[in-house]
């Protein structure tokens, strides 16, 4: 596998579907009757969550240049391929992550690609235009994958911060994990509204740690590999394993709890606080 030719290749079409984007979200905004300013037409899916066209061009315009450029890939997508193939390299990708943040004017959300191999990520890509930050990691995990391991932001190496938990140091929640408020916590709390910002800002040092109550695999698939090769520690809050995923299997509605520690050692102060977002087994 040349790598070389992966990030150029995560870089190029990320940047390139961003900047359409990054249009459609400009021009869209309060131009329909009706609309309210810092708002796009936005319908609701099944789960509940958000969808736009954007999404939907998006995830096609994504999944037709992995097409191109590895036709023998795989690819697992949000708005269309739910079915993992029976192939050792498949890309995991979000058009959108933080639609909702999109769809209502809010300029923090991004693209997100992962590569698997075998089912398991690792290399992570995540874009996020509104920002101009493009987040990338590799991870070769238990692999025997010859891969160059580090975590970068637009090119700069990070890694996760040293200091103690305090009330001068950050964890992110989600929106289905704010019952942590309900008991003293050790550190201040923010919330981003995108999963895969809110985890990666314990990977550039940013924050000390982050939980996602219900995240897809698409939301964590980039950021596995980023987070683990910038020194973050990744705890699964359910008992089963996240990966490697199965061949055949339909991943569309499954959700991982997951918390994200700046280290090792912190699992043990953040874990007790947020386990109880794990699903029973």
């Amino acid at each position: 596998m040349d790598w070389t030719e992966i990030l150029a290749f995560a870089e190029t079409t990320t940047d390139r579907v961003g900047q359409q984007l990054l249009k459609d979200f400009g021009q869209t905004l309060g131009q329909t009757p009706g609309q309210m300013p810092g708002q796009v037409q936005a319908t609701e899916k099944s789960d509940g969550s958000l969808v736009t066209s954007s999404d939907q061009w998006a995830d096609a315009a994504l999944r037709a240049a992995i097409a191109q450029a590895f036709p023998h890939h795989g690819v697992l997508s949000e708005e269309a391929t739910h079915i993992f193939p029976e192939t050792d390299w498949c890309w995991v990708i979000d058009p959108i992550d933080g639609t909702t943040n999109f769809a209502r004017g809010l300029p923090l959300w991004g693209i997100s690609l992962g590569l698997l191999y075998q089912g398991t990520p690792v290399f992570g890509y995540v874009h996020l235009p509104p920002l101009k930050q493009s987040f990338h990691g590799f991870w070769p995990g238990t692999s025997a994958l010859d891969i160059p391991t580090g975590a970068f932001l637009n090119h700069q190496p990070i890694a996760t911060r040293a200091e103690p938990p305090s009330g001068n140091q950050v964890f992110n929640v989600c929106a289905r994990s704010t019952a942590v408020l309900q008991k003293p916590f050790p550190c201040k709390i923010r919330m981003l509204g995108v999963a895969t910002y809110n985890l990666l800002t314990v990977a550039a040092g940013i924050s000390l740690g982050g939980v996602e109550a219900t995240p897809k695999i698409w939301d964590i698939a980039a950021v596995w590999a980023i987070v683990q090769a910038a020194g973050g520690a990744w705890v699964a809050l359910e008992h089963n394993p996240i990966f490697p995923l199965q061949v055949g299997e339909n991943y569309g509605s499954r959700s991982y709890p997951t918390l994200v520690a700046s280290r090792a050692e912190l699992v043990p102060i953040f874990q007790p606080l947020v386990q109880f977002l794990g699903k029973p087994s």
